[in-house]
């Protein structure tokens, strides 16, 4: 892409504006991160794509796409300013009380409602100034989200995941049922029943098998799904006024367990489910991201 010399007088500063811009893809957002003006980032990135002699980053619309070169080169670049930081970080010292740092968490949606209200106030109290966004998981990207800086730490369930992305068990969780207090089967719910019952079913895709469906095919059960829906509140909602039933994990149902409603043991014997904290590896001594990281432990800890 360019020459030796090019190189050698690189101002490496651009480099900073060259990760914010592919981790933003927005000149605006990457401004205000980097505290420059627009016109100052995109003089920067001009520079680089002198040097670079390449694009780098290709409008659409109000992103700033990257090109297969930058797509190519960018992993291993940020891969290498992380370690810079964390060499340089082992020499400094984080305090929360000051701190202005922004944090960003992967959350799926199942656990955002049981866990995110907790981590705020901890964090408030903690570090009133700095902030966090709770972001969608994708778990097809998790090495590449957490690699790049998009994510923290990803709060999720067991998944088969090796270095560089490192992990530790946060919690176990079983399942449980929701179902009107007035519902036939609330004082007796046998296997037999749960089978001839309609159910509700939580998944923000469209179709495919949930996780508690996967366990109980294993055990040859196939139940009836009445209704699909997106949020689990809802689901409750629709399970409190009518007689389907709705399958979640135990800790998630005592969070949403509201009067007319009945909790109650799942009647067939599903493996409990793990909860996984992940980062990446070239956070493992980053004073802020361990201190981070201490805050989820601290909130999941509550949930016990």
């Amino acid at each position: 892409m360019t020459d030796s010399k090019s190189l050698q007088q690189l101002d490496l500063n651009l480099l900073k504006v060259f990760e914010c811009l592919y981790r933003e893809q927005n000149m605006t957002r990457c401004a205000v991160q980097l505290h420059l003006t627009p016109s100052a980032v995109s003089h920067a990135i001009k520079r680089l794509r002198a040097a670079l002699q390449d694009d780098l980053f290709v409008r659409s619309g109000s992103k700033m796409l990257p090109t297969p070169a930058c797509t190519s080169m960018a992993p291993a670049l940020l891969d290498n300013l992380a370690r810079l930081r964390q060499i340089l970080q082992q020499f400094g010292h984080f305090e929360p009380c000051h701190s202005t740092q922004h944090f960003r968490i992967g959350l799926h949606y199942a656990q955002e409602a049981l866990i995110l209200p907790l981590l705020i106030t901890q964090l408030n109290q903690q570090a009133p100034y700095v902030s966090l966004s709770s972001v969608h998981i994708n778990r097809h990207a998790l090495e590449q989200e957490l690699g790049a800086g998009h994510l923290d730490a990803i709060i999720d369930v067991a998944l088969p995941i090796k270095s560089p992305v490192l992990h530790k068990k946060l919690m176990t969780d079983h399942f449980a049922i929701l179902l009107n207090q007035q519902h036939p089967w609330a004082n007796n719910m046998s296997k037999q029943h749960y089978l001839d019952a309609k159910h509700i079913t939580v998944s923000n895709r469209p179709s495919g098998m949930v996780i508690e469906d996967i366990g109980l095919s294993q055990l040859g059960v196939n139940r009836t799904i009445a209704l699909r829906c997106q949020h689990y509140a809802t689901a409750r909602d629709i399970a409190r006024q009518s007689e389907l039933l709705l399958t979640l994990p135990a800790r998630l149902a005592k969070d949403l367990t509201l009067s007319g409603l009945r909790q109650l043991h799942l009647p067939y014997p599903l493996a409990p489910m793990d909860i996984h904290l992940y980062w990446h590896q070239h956070t493992e001594h980053d004073p802020a991201q361990i201190w981070f990281r201490q805050q989820i432990s601290n909130v999941i800890a509550l949930l016990d």
